[in-house]
């Protein structure tokens, strides 16, 4: 049993308002990649930053 595109809409909307808080225009003004970001699970780095990386972070944020 197949579900219509209208009924999966519906359904993935509602799980946007009520998850993310999203306002109808929101979700229909989101591209299915940004749906999907957003409903997945966040990744964690296993290793944290070097001291290097680091450093040109701050260096990059203090030169702009």
């Amino acid at each position: 049993m197949s579900e219509r595109f209208a009924d999966m809409a519906l359904r993935c909307a509602g799980v946007s308002a009520s998850v993310f808080g999203w306002t109808p225009d929101t979700f229909w003004n989101a591209t299915p990649a940004e749906l999907l970001a957003s409903l997945s699970p966040p990744t964690a780095s296993d290793t944290p930053p070097t001291r290097d990386q680091i450093v040109r972070m701050i260096e990059r944020d203090d030169n702009g």
